[in-house]
């Protein structure tokens, strides 16, 4: 799934909405003293009061808020795993009645709780059901035609936790009195779901029942648990580690020094490809060790040779055949992503504005010098441009 496909099923989670009918919901109250399911409940959507609905909505909203390898991560299951995940949820998929539905959800909780202490009471979430997508009219128009749609039956979990309700101090208009208020339920806060995910993944509108779209409750923060033997899904990598990979090889081949022309070109480079995948609407590029050394060698990097790189690949990520996803590599290309940090101060310029900061040496001393198109504003003040380099005398 790209952010598209995940922005167009998010922004359909709202009450009385035709084109995302929820079935059922099957909520789970597990105790934290015992691991224990404590209480189940299930019924039809449709049921719930209107507030609980839209509570419910901005919750399932949430599981499906983030980026792409940072909060939400496209898993593929493994293969050949004893009481599979991937057979339980395509169970619960097809199944048309409710209680064997209910029972394959409790299985998936059951592997929650194995070997899991929760440091508070959890709320697991399920609901199933269906996500329609009009299809485009023919021609140019961007018009959908809602007679004509494509339709995806689906399951959504998310699990939150429980908190201590607050102890304040009310007023009673009638009785005239302060009194204090005593509420002994906990709050299920549905506000931060600390984890998730969609079954199965939807991608240009067709389902992919060999993939999960996982979420965590926070970014980089994955539930390695979770996801290996809850969901029997296969690890992966976040967008920080495939950029750390992809520093350290570049430090392995070119060395630890690089100027920041080069780094601007290594950026330039990447992005363009990432620019050319969207234009043909193709998925996200990922560069093995050969597109590493053309990217640096069409960048100025010297002596970049393919076993070079390819040793690199070895040591820092112990698989030479490994790809890492452009757009992970690359800081955000039109913001002020990169920070470069002086004693002086603190500057942030973006990947393509990289190219016009220099370090320089200047009458025996290490500077940083920043091209400008126009004179800098300062405190409401316009800085007065200083003569500081001289032309060296003539040799006589």
């Amino acid at each position: 799934m790209n952010k598209k496909d995940i922005a167009n099923i998010r922004k359909q989670f709202k009450v009385n909405n035709d084109l995302l009918k929820i079935h059922e919901i099957f909520n789970v109250y597990i105790m934290k003293e015992s691991s224990d399911i404590y209480h189940h409940q299930s019924m039809p959507f449709e049921m719930l009061e209107e507030e609980q609905q839209e509570l419910f909505m901005a919750n399932f909203k949430k599981v499906l808020t983030g980026q792409l390898d940072e909060k939400l991560f496209e898993l593929k299951f493994q293969r050949d795993v004893e009481d599979s995940s991937q057979l339980i949820l395509h169970q619960g998929l097809l199944s048309n009645d409710r209680d064997e539905w209910n029972s394959h959800m409790l299985r998936l909780v059951e592997k929650m709780l194995k070997d899991k202490q929760y440091e508070m009471d959890i709320v697991v979430t399920f609901i199933r059901g269906e996500y329609m997508k009009p299809k485009k009219r023919g021609g140019d128009s961007d018009e959908s035609d809602r007679d004509t749609v494509y339709s995806n039956s689906f399951i959504l979990c998310s699990m939150n936790k429980t908190q201590d309700p607050k102890k304040e101090l009310l007023f009673d208009y009638v009785q005239k009195e302060f009194k204090y208020n005593i509420v002994v339920d906990p709050i299920i806060n549905l506000k931060a779901p600390i984890s998730g995910f969609l079954f199965p993944c939807i991608t240009d509108n067709a389902a992919d029942v060999n993939r999960v779209l996982y979420s965590s409750g926070k970014a980089y923060e994955l539930n390695y648990h979770f996801i290996e033997e809850v969901l029997n899904a296969e690890e992966t990598m976040t967008a920080q580690d495939d950029k750390v990979v992809f520093e350290e090889i570049v430090k392995k081949v070119a060395g630890d020094q690089i100027n920041t022309s080069t780094l601007s070109n290594v950026y330039d480079e990447i992005h363009r490809s990432i620019e050319e995948s969207q234009e043909e609407e193709q998925e996200i590029p990922r560069l093995d060790y050969k597109d590493v050394e053309k990217v640096l060698t069409h960048s100025g990097v010297k002596n970049v040779e393919t076993e070079k790189v390819e040793e690199a690949f070895k040591t820092v990520i112990d698989d030479e055949k490994y790809e890492l996803k452009a757009s992970n590599i690359v800081p955000k290309y039109t913001s002020k992503s990169i920070k470069i940090q002086t004693k002086v101060a603190d500057i942030k310029v973006s990947p393509q504005d990289l190219r016009f900061v220099r370090q320089v040496h200047f009458d025996g001393k290490l500077c940083l010098m920043i091209e400008v198109e126009e004179n800098t504003m300062i405190e409401g003040f316009e800085m007065i441009p200083e003569a500081l380099f001289q032309k060296a005398k003539e040799e006589e």
